[in-house]
């Protein structure tokens, strides 16, 4: 029997197995289930075959049972001390496992988020819905008009729980509060609503991430996935009559992607990214069709060490693309193409691998060409507006590549333009003074975005031809992913600089690398002749300092404070209160301002007994006000962000809040929250 000790590798457990396990606690041992979990964590685990076996004390054994590497029934859990089932053990240890969808316990790998965003993506983003093989068209079932008696109480039931534990914050919500709302996410999940139910789990994943000081850890992140979840059981738990803008299916959620059938499809190939997430590791492979649509095609599989992590999707890119009976492997599609029969499409551009599909490999097409330097051709403040109109969406039902931007730049250098003074990478936006701030696509040092990015910051003046996506701030920012040789420009200005260079990358690279799998070498960069036909342009003076924009962040990070401490963080002194309350109207942001009183106002107004204690309460009020005061922010930075992109950094500090026309200040937080969801 193959015996091995593992730190820190616990396996997956479903949700509904942690609410269930530790709803069998008693008050008692509910109180010390934290510390005791902290005590587990310290103990060697150690894995035989299925079995993951920690001794407890020199009696008691705790055995997982977890075939696929996930613990899928509360019986799987088994403890030998005196007080079992119902021990603190068990509790603890199905604490500390990670959360895993049903995917995660098959074998064929599943697709990846955007890598969509490999950053940040909660658990459900790292794990979707399996593959639905494709079948003959059947008649659509009829939608309900109104959710069932179990719907409705299923999401209420959620959301009382999001409320608890918002109220709570991350500092508070220990794994009782957490085990709750996992037992409402399933409940949500049995009576079919899919959506809320796996956006509950993200929110966990993300509350354990934050309380155990992980290092993919964003609060940012977890912000967004919260007020989320509020704002879908605040819709679908609204009184009849309500005003409805999304419809009730999109609000549902499905539990399986559907795939339609598409016949012939020729895909060129245009880049692969590295997936890395806290369970989930892989390669994601970009393609565009002759109709300009794009779609992906992935192998991510989960992934039980943090420190084998990153290899494993760097290595994932030399693995042969699940297509057919295509024998290219992603790093060659990136650069390749496919012909396929039988295809089939999700409506987010997925690429199905059923066992009708065939395809074989055919020849890709350069970054210039006529098909597919069509993506170029868009504006870049078309392709934001496109980028942030995708982001109202659910992540599920986001179109392929709706956040990645296609750019022509010149590289101006690194500048100390980052926060706390960090040297960026700046790049200028052909035919136009557009400055962009170029980031790594994944922070993670043993990917290759960061060293790529470092030697890029060697060579300004440097044309390039890339592609990255969005991130959303009050200035323009990628995340750099790929980057290519641009067209040629022969009414480009002549170079000024003494050392010109230009991308010189092996033939059998197609003049383009994938930032995340390939790193770049300094032969890579050639030095060219100042009469050659590929000018690098001037490079003018680096902007000195970003943009200084009006103090949105004041209600920003009330909002932030409140998830990370709860309601306990919005009570400070009278000054602290007026302070914030005269910058924000000074800026123009009344509105800002109202919501940041209401905010604390609901957030004191707690009833107290005859003995002073505070009474029980659902803190819905208190909830209702932190979601219109976070969709505000919201709808604040999505438009600076918009606007952002028309101005010039070398505009003035108020270019891009002026460029708004206060827009987002008048958009009021009850008609963001109804639109959003």
């Amino acid at each position: 029997m193959n015996t091995t000790t593992q730190e820190n590798c616990w396996p997956g457990v479903r949700p509904e197995v942690v609410a269930e396990v530790v709803s069998g606690l008693s008050a008692r041992l509910q109180k010390r289930l934290d510390g005791a979990a902290a005590k587990l964590a310290q103990r060697p685990l150690r894995r035989e075959g299925d079995d993951w076996r920690v001794q407890v004390d020199e009696e008691a054994l705790l055995v997982l049972h977890a075939p696929g590497g996930v613990i899928a029934d509360p019986s799987d859990v088994r403890c030998g001390c005196l007080l079992a089932p119902a021990c603190v053990h068990r509790a603890a240890a199905v604490t500390l496992c990670p959360l895993a969808e049903a995917t995660d316990a098959v074998a064929e790998p599943s697709e990846a988020p955007e890598a969509g965003a490999p950053e940040a993506p909660a658990a459900r983003e790292a794990a979707p819905a399996p593959e639905a093989a494709p079948g003959p068209e059947t008649a659509p079932v009829p939608e309900a008009a109104a959710l069932t008696a179990p719907e409705l109480a299923a999401a209420r039931h959620l959301h009382q729980a999001a409320c608890a534990l918002l109220a709570a914050g991350v500092s508070g919500a220990g794994a009782v509060s957490q085990a709750e709302l996992l037992r409402a996410a399933h409940r949500a999940r049995v009576a079919g609503l899919y959506r809320p139910a796996a956006v509950a789990v993200a929110v966990v994943t993300r509350v354990r991430a934050a309380r155990s000081g992980a290092p993919d850890h964003r609060l940012a992140d977890l912000v967004a996935v919260l007020r989320e979840l509020l704002g879908l059981t605040v819709a679908l738990t609204a009184p009849p009559g309500a005003p409805a803008p999304t419809p009730l299916a999109a609000l549902r959620g499905t539990a399986r992607q559907a795939y339609a059938e598409q016949g012939g499809l020729r895909l060129y190939g245009l880049f692969a990214e590295p997936v890395l997430t806290a369970a989930h590791a892989g390669v994601v492979s970009w393609a565009v069709d002759a109709g300009g649509r794009l779609s992906t095609v992935a192998e991510v599989t989960p992934h039980g060490d943090a420190a084998t992590a990153a290899p494993l999707a760097v290595g994932a890119g030399n693995r042969t693309v699940r297509l057919g009976d295509a024998a290219l492997s992603h790093r060659e599609f990136s650069r390749a193409g496919l012909a396929v029969q039988g295809a089939t499409r999700s409506a987010t551009g997925r690429l199905g691998a059923g066992a009708s599909v065939r395809a074989v490999r055919a020849s890709g097409a350069d970054w210039t060409a006529e098909l597919v330097a069509r993506l170029w051709s868009e504006p870049p403040a078309a392709q934001v507006a496109r980028a942030l109109a995708a982001q109202e969406l659910p992540y599920e039902s986001r179109p392929a590549g709706s956040d990645l931007l296609f750019l022509d730049v010149t590289l101006l250098g690194a500048a100390a333009t980052g926060s706390g003074g960090a040297l960026q990478l700046l790049a200028r936006a052909s035919g136009r003074g557009l400055v962009i701030a170029l980031r790594p696509g994944h922070e993670h040092p043993d990917l290759a975005f960061r060293a790529n990015l470092a030697l890029l910051a060697t060579v300004p003046g440097l044309r390039l031809r890339l592609i990255g996506r969005l991130e959303r701030a009050d200035r323009p920012e990628l995340r750099l992913l790929a980057i290519g040789t641009p067209p040629d420009a022969p009414d480009h200005p002549a170079p000024d600089q003494s050392s010109p260079v230009r991308l010189a990358l092996s033939a059998d690279r197609a003049g383009r690398a994938n930032l995340g799998l390939e790193r770049l070498q300094t032969a890579d960069l050639q030095t060219v002749d100042l009469t050659s036909e590929h000018p690098t342009g001037p490079v003018p003076l680096l902007p000195t300092a970003p943009p200084v924009g009006p103090p949105v962040h004041v209600l920003g990070r009330r909002v932030e404070q409140t998830v990370t401490t709860g309601r306990s963080a919005l009570g400070p002194s009278a000054a602290t209160a007026a302070a914030d309350r005269s910058l924000l109207r000074a800026a123009g942001l009344a509105t800002a301002a109202q919501l940041l009183d209401g905010l604390r106002a609901t957030a004191m107004n707690q009833r107290r007994d005859v003995f002073g204690r505070v009474a029980p309460d659902d803190h819905d009020a208190f909830a209702t006000a932190w979601l219109a005061a976070a969709d505000y922010t919201e709808a604040l930075a999505t438009a600076l962000c918009s606007a952002t992109w028309e101005a010039t950094w070398e505009a003035g500090g108020g270019a891009a809040w002026e460029a708004t026309g206060g827009a987002a200040e008048t958009t009021t937080a009850e008609a963001r929250r109804t639109t959003r969801v």
